[in-house]
């Protein structure tokens, strides 16, 4: 039996059987995994809270003939706990775990920055400590740049001439310049590009800083960057509140 232990973010879970589940989990060393947790839709499981989306565990699997099998599990963050009771911060939760497993098509293949973004932005969800809807632009956005397709914005995407542009083309790659421009195609207020360069750099007292309307401009930016290169659209990210917390309306006691 071969054994081997990693550390890993569980992304979605699969019933499998009466009583066991299928869990895909992005590792620190093994990429995307998909394992078998035996038993854990039994109510007598001890594994069953630890391996449930948004879990940083660290886990123990042997080598199985079709799945690896799970045999050990400790959790490591419980970063369910501040996400799931909190609607705007579960659905942007959700967009990052969907993104991660779009991104890591190929189960075995390290994906270590791609790990470290997932578990870093749902620790900053967790934490509630940053806008959610400015977390998930950032992951995004950062994701992009991690899969080789970072959106030019402060020179033109086609020639390089240095910005800002104001014309922005999502087949194009980002910000073009008037040369460059295709026909249809974007006109962004220029703080909309400063915001999204904020988001990739982590210059969050610039992103806090932003307006509601040059939030809701970039995070559609971003979601048609996400479509144009997945080739499809993550189920989770229209369900995604775009409200700032305290504009949302209070809940009924």
């Amino acid at each position: 039996m071969s054994l081997y232990r990693d550390t890993g973010v569980v992304l979605r879970v699969q019933k499998l059987g009466e009583a066991d589940r299928i869990i895909t989990l992005i590792t620190q060393k093994h990429g995307k995994v998909r394992a078998v947790a035996k038993g854990v839709r039994r109510t007598t499981s001890r594994l069953g809270a630890r391996v449930e989306p948004f879990a940083h565990v660290d886990v123990q699997f042997y080598t199985g003939r079709t799945l690896d099998v799970i045999t050990q599990v400790q959790t490591l963050d419980a970063f369910g706990v501040g996400i799931v009771n909190d609607y705007q911060r579960y659905t942007a939760g959700c967009a990052v775990l969907e993104t991660a497993d779009r991104m890591s098509a190929e189960e075995g293949e390290p994906v270590l920055r791609l790990y470290l973004l997932v578990a870093g932005a749902l620790r900053a969800l967790a934490d509630r400590e940053r806008d959610a809807s400015l977390v998930l632009d950032a992951f995004l956005l950062r994701a992009l740049a991690f899969a080789g397709w970072s959106p030019a914005v402060t020179e033109c995407a086609r020639c390089g001439e240095p910005g800002p542009h104001r014309a922005f083309s999502v087949q194009a790659g980002g910000s073009v310049c008037p040369r460059c421009k295709p026909p249809v195609s974007a006109n962004p207020p220029y703080e909309v590009l400063v915001l999204m360069d904020s988001l990739v750099h982590g210059v969050w007292e610039v992103a806090e800083r932003s307006t509601d309307s040059t939030r809701r401009e970039t995070s559609g930016l971003v979601a048609a960057l996400l479509q144009w290169h997945l080739e499809r659209q993550l189920r989770s990210l229209p369900l995604v509140e775009r409200r700032r917390a305290e504009d949302r309306p209070p809940k009924a006691e």
